[in-house]
């Protein structure tokens, strides 16, 4: 009774089951992993993008062919387009200037509203200022510039 049993046969002695690599190999092949995904990507990507670019420089070479050009006729008269009219211009109508105290008390008003005004950074808040101590200056002189 030799041949019948599972553990006299010698080939089933030498055949084991595979061995689980280490860990050394499997830090060597994460890396040659990542780089075969990664050129993968990158050559999918190229092929991806590039069709586009063959349509569309086939669309524009239809289109240009496409487009017949303009038939040249010569027996037609020449049409020469009317010399440019300008339009009568509306008069400007000239305001009568604002007086100084009406000035004076919207250079307030304004005033008033930069400061409830909140800056969002550090610049926003250097022009609110500026503008604030310009208005001041209108404010307190004696003359206020005319608009």
């Amino acid at each position: 009774m030799e041949g019948g049993g599972s553990n006299s046969n010698p080939s089933s002695a030498a055949w084991s089951a595979p061995q689980l690599p280490t860990d050394q190999k499997i830090r060597r092949m994460k890396l040659y992993w990542r780089a075969a995904l990664i050129s993968n990507f990158v050559l999918g990507a190229y092929l991806f993008i590039m069709p586009k670019k063959k349509q569309i420089n086939a669309e524009s070479s239809k289109a240009v062919e496409a487009v017949p050009p303009p038939p040249v006729e010569t027996t037609s008269p020449v049409h020469e387009e009317p010399p440019f009219i300008p339009s009568p211009e509306v008069p400007v109508k000239v305001q009568k200037p604002v007086p100084e105290d009406q000035q004076r008390e919207l250079f307030k008003w304004i005033l008033e509203e930069k400061r409830k005004v909140k800056p969002q950074n550090r610049k926003e808040k250097q022009r609110i200022d500026e503008e604030k101590a310009i208005l001041k200056q209108f404010i307190q002189k004696e003359s206020i510039p005319g608009i």
